[in-house]
């Protein structure tokens, strides 16, 4: 039976340590991040916001390079919302360029170590050029089988389902289905993370007690881990915490407690 650490080299006691605890056959199928922090980490080091985004996406490689040898199934990353377009335009442009940035400089090592990569939310709304980056990248590694990297952009939970719902009248104009009536698998199927499991790990850093629109319907019986950690000081030990403490839950679902069960089902 293979051990967290034949998977994950650890860099230090406190990492080796946490590895020990953590049973891979318990590891969540889906976990999901909403990275906050990065701000404030840059203003109480008296820097401009622009060194927190940057400081952000090297912590982003860093979870991203962690779930993936640990065999997480699916990873979901919020990386810009609907909401983030309220910014001030420099810093909004800064962080297209840096996510065409981190495209072009990661998506080799993305695609060599078989993560396929996914992108939810109003991408269309995007700019062309991002848009495009997109397109190559998710054409590039469509054919992967092993981690999904799912990157949030223009996202929005209630926007989500407002696109489920029109695409779901849609298809009943279409189809002149006078008595549909639609059900949770429907609405869930046609959500943008349709196939894939909801998350049952909900991280979020910054201390922050809130989901901030993200993934809504999805997140229903999600574990929350909340921690006061920025987004910038989210190292591999800390995500490591976040595993140990998923694992040491007991998950209910609204029932009897499954101190075992790590997720809900995939669709």
């Amino acid at each position: 039976m293979a051990i967290a650490t034949e998977l994950l080299k650890p860099t230090s006691r406190a990492e080796a340590a946490l590895l020990e605890q953590i049973d891979l056959k318990r590891l969540p199928r889906h976990v999901a991040i909403i990275m906050d922090g990065n701000g404030r980490w840059a203003q109480r080091r008296h820097l401009p916001r622009i060194a927190g985004h940057r400081a952000g996406v090297k912590i982003a490689r860093e979870v991203i390079e962690t779930c993936a040898r640990l065999k997480v199934p699916a990873l979901t990353l919020y990386a810009f919302s609907l909401e983030n377009w309220r910014r001030p335009k420099a810093e909004i442009d800064f962080l297209m360029r840096l996510l065409r940035e981190y495209l072009k400089k990661e998506l080799p090592s993305i695609h060599r170590n078989n993560i396929r990569l996914l992108v939810i939310g109003r991408a269309a709304q995007l700019p062309e050029a991002v848009q495009k980056d997109i397109e190559k990248a998710m054409r590039l590694t469509a054919q992967n089988t092993g981690m999904k990297l799912i990157v949030a952009l223009n996202y929005g939970g209630r926007a989500e389902l407002v696109d489920a719902f029109n695409s779901i009248l849609d298809r009943v104009r279409l189809n002149g289905l006078a008595a549909f009536q639609a059900d949770e698998e429907t609405i869930s199927d046609h959500l943008y993370t349709a196939g894939l499991p909801d998350p049952d790990l909900l991280i979020r850093t910054s201390g922050e007690m809130r989901v901030s629109n993200f993934l809504l319907w999805q997140i229903a019986y999600a574990e929350l881990y909340i921690t006061d950690t920025l987004w910038p000081d989210f190292t591999r030990e800390r995500l490591l915490e976040a595993f140990v403490n998923f694992q040491q839950r007991e998950r209910r679902y609204g029932g009897l407690s499954s101190p075992h069960e790590t997720g809900n089902g995939a669709r």
